[in-house]
């Protein structure tokens, strides 16, 4: 397989989000170890119609808000499973083809096109701009309060 180039700044980023809204994030060991085309339920083993992803493309209700913002939160949403998916596995991103759902109402999706790696200064690019955000924001699995 071809290598993929890297994308090195969260604008880069927002940039190509901005210009095809078919594009989405996978945290795997990439397109190679996916080429099979399913991701399987943790839960039961269940084979899936795709890929387990989450789309980039910015919400119509999010704006006027930065799209940079946005990107941002999609990254951080979904960081927690670098750690939990074992060595190996990082971000990338996909132009991808909805096929279904997964059990958490993540999209599966077909790879049409794998497009890049995401480095890691881009995931602490997004969590320096998540921490500076009002509210309580944070990985989908957040720590309780307790």
């Amino acid at each position: 397989m071809e290598e993929m180039p890297t994308i090195n700044t969260l604008d880069d980023l927002a940039k190509l989000v901005d210009e095809d809204d078919r594009l989405f994030v996978r945290w795997s060991r990439g397109p190679e170890a996916d080429a099979k085309g399913s991701s399987r339920d943790d839960l039961t083993g269940v084979p899936m119609p795709g890929l387990s992803a989450n789309p980039l493309a910015m919400e119509d209700w999010w704006a006027p808000r930065p799209l940079l913002v946005w990107v941002a939160r999609r990254l951080y949403d979904y960081s927690h499973l670098e750690g939990e998916k074992g060595p190996g596995v990082r971000p990338w991103v996909l132009v991808g083809e909805e096929r279904g759902r997964g059990p958490d109402n993540e999209p599966l999706v077909s790879c049409l096109r794998p497009v890049a790696w995401i480095e890691e200064s881009v995931l602490e690019d997004a969590r320096r701009v998540v921490a500076g955000q009002k509210g309580r924001w944070g990985p989908m699995r957040r720590p309780s309060d307790t």
